[in-house]
């Protein structure tokens, strides 16, 4: 269990329908075929050899990541907050931001692209037909693995990432967790857990 600092980041981004600047294009089919996964509770394979989501470890993240949303929840309760509801929507957004970024070795809310990460999100868990829809983000990657207690503390000491979970505006969230026995980039090739938490609300 690893119990260094860890680096975090948290995002909100707020917008109408008509404000999200969505594209006509169509959505790629990975992108099709990593929602259809998580909706239909399949597990996913990885995209990368180097990103675990099988066997023992996978099993773990995919704990980890229910454990996640348990304890926020646990949180949110103790204040008279409304939980979070998973969403399999948001839960493929967040897991494929944690897989890409541990892929390329990057961490950062937007893409490595420049993609900002509402419009990333929003591949995932569409604003069409919605009057409001609103999306935030927190992030967070350590070294080795670590548990659910770890890294709700270590977001609550953040103000914007307790924001993020505290606030009044999510209806819903997804959790992506993924190990990487090896991160290149910033990760310094060292094991480490990367941690997306995608916030949202469709009205």
């Amino acid at each position: 269990m690893w119990r260094g600092s860890a680096l975090v980041l948290a995002a909100v981004a707020l917008a109408s329908t008509a404000a999200a600047g969505r594209s006509d294009a169509a959505v790629s089919q990975s992108v099709r075929n990593l929602v259809q996964e998580r909706l239909a509770g399949v597990s996913t394979s990885p995209t990368s050899s180097n990103a675990v989501r099988t066997t023992r470890a996978g099993l773990a993240m995919v704990a980890l990541e229910n454990a996640v949303v348990d304890r926020m929840n646990d949180v949110r309760h103790a204040r008279g907050l409304r939980p979070l509801r998973a969403s399999g929507r948001l839960q493929a957004a967040a897991l494929f931001h944690s897989r890409d970024m541990g892929r390329r070795g990057y961490f950062e809310h937007d893409s490595i692209s420049g993609t900002p990460f509402w419009r990333r999100i929003e591949r995932f868990y569409p604003s069409r037909g919605f009057r409001s829809w609103t999306v935030g983000e927190n992030l967070l990657w350590g070294s080795g693995t670590y548990d659910a207690n770890f890294a709700v503390r270590e977001w609550m000491a953040s103000p914007p990432h307790r924001h993020n979970i505290l606030s009044r505006s999510w209806r819903e969230v997804g959790i992506g967790a993924v190990y990487f026995v090896h991160a290149p980039g910033e990760y310094g090739g060292r094991p480490v857990t990367i941690v997306t938490v995608d916030f949202g609300s469709r009205t």
